[in-house]
């Protein structure tokens, strides 16, 4: 099955994406292997480099990336300050350890700092930069504004102002880069704080005009419209959406845990089910249409299986083989690559081949060559068809003509 193009029509569900890469960090919740952890990792960026568009939300993917490394390292540093939970023989260095009271037993700054547990900090620091990474991974290939569309009605007031912070930063990061770009070609310095200060106030500028733009269109659709609703039903609509959540969160933590897979699955179960009947109770308060409601599709079916079944195999393989999901810290040995588990977590790569192609790019090619853009424009190589006549050998040299003045560009001359 090709992967068609993505249009407003055949473009894949937000959710699938979510689902996705929350199956994805399920996964990875469930071992501290470094070879898995790293292949779960390299899924995540293939996928996100082969089906991300050009959207500002799809630059996140490197900033949570960049987080993900500076977990790792505050992991280490803290590891090295402060010593690690796991004994080891193999002292790296001794540091000059500081005394502590009495209440404070268990806790020192200093003292021996073993290779045990620099590794054992590094395999913690890896799993939870991995979560960082998926979740990154579904923030640059999920639409925001089309995720909101799918939201329940009762969900509806709080994702608009979620959708509005995830949105700001990324827009934000664009209208500086623009304006760092036009003060280039303009001959004029970029970089320092000056140049800070002069692309600054446009920024803001252009940040308050957005701003009112929203209120505007917010109000112009009558944002924050509710219904009358019986105080029974909103009774109702309480209890269950607060123990429904109350039962997800106790499921989910009894999912990550070791011991708790038992009792974590039914109690997920019940708790998604009362939570979607209060949201469903919830949402006739609030008064509002769907034009074009997204559409759940097979290929949607498709990436969020891909996603489920590989937490699926994770969690089962977590019961059968232990020990290559969590190598020892001690004694030091090579952590080993199981085969079916590692099988397992390529399941991922299955989005990158069924999710629809963005604009600008061939099926399961990256930003490279080939993805029928050069210098971020559109060539328009290939198009040329049978008849096509060739260009002159010797075709006259265009006037030159200055470039227009970029409307986008608003910087005040000191």
């Amino acid at each position: 099955m090709s992967a068609p193009p993505a249009t407003r029509t055949t473009a894949l569900h937000a959710g699938a994406w979510w689902l996705w890469a929350l199956g994805l960090a399920t996964a990875a919740s469930r071992t501290t292997n470094p070879l898995l952890l790293g292949l779960l990792i390299g899924v995540a960026g293939y996928v996100v480099a082969a089906r991300r568009t050009d959207a500002p939300w799809a630059r996140s993917y490197g900033a949570f990336v960049k987080l993900g490394l500076l977990v790792i390292g505050i992991r280490l540093v803290f590891a090295f300050l402060l010593g690690s939970p796991v004994p080891g023989t193999h002292i790296l260095v001794t540091l000059p350890e500081v005394p502590l009271p009495d209440w404070a037993k268990g806790v020192r700054i200093g003292g021996r700092v073993t290779a045990e547990g620099m590794v054992f900090a590094l395999y913690d620091g890896l799993k939870l930069a991995t979560l960082l990474i998926c979740v990154g991974a579904a923030n640059a290939l999920a639409n925001p504004a089309r995720l909101l569309k799918s939201l329940p009605g009762a969900l509806y007031e709080a994702g608009v102002a979620v959708v509005v912070a995830m949105t700001f930063a990324p827009n934000l990061v664009a209208d500086v880069q623009r304006l760092r770009a036009a003060r280039r070609l303009r001959g004029r310095p970029d970089r320092g704080f000056k140049a800070l200060l002069q692309v600054g106030v446009p920024v803001l500028e252009g940040a308050l005009e957005r701003s009112v733009a929203l209120a505007a269109a917010m109000d112009a659709r009558g944002y924050g419209r509710t219904a009358h609703v019986p105080r029974a039903v909103r009774h109702t609509t309480s209890v269950l959406t607060l123990g429904g959540l109350l039962g997800v969160c106790a499921g989910t933590y009894g999912l990550l845990a070791e011991a708790g897979a038992g009792y974590g699955l039914p109690l997920l179960l019940a708790g998604l089910a009362a939570a979607l009947a209060g949201l469903w109770l919830g949402g006739r308060r609030s008064v509002r249409t769907r034009y074009r409601p997204e559409r759940w599709g097979a290929r949607a079916w498709l990436v969020a299986g891909s996603g489920i079944a590989v937490a699926a195999l994770m969690i089962w393989a977590n019961g059968y083989a232990p020990a290559a999901l969590h190598p020892p810290a001690i004694p030091l040995t090579t952590p080993d690559l199981p085969l079916w588990p590692a099988a397992s977590l390529l399941l991922g790569l299955l989005p990158a081949f069924v999710a629809p192609v963005p604009p600008g790019r061939t099926p399961g090619a990256g930003r490279g060559a080939g993805g029928g853009r050069a210098g971020g424009r559109d060539t328009g190589a290939g198009r040329a068809g049978p008849t096509a006549a060739p260009a002159p050998a010797t075709a006259p040299a265009p006037a030159s003509v200055p470039p227009p003045p970029d409307p986008l560009t608003k910087e005040r001359t000191q």
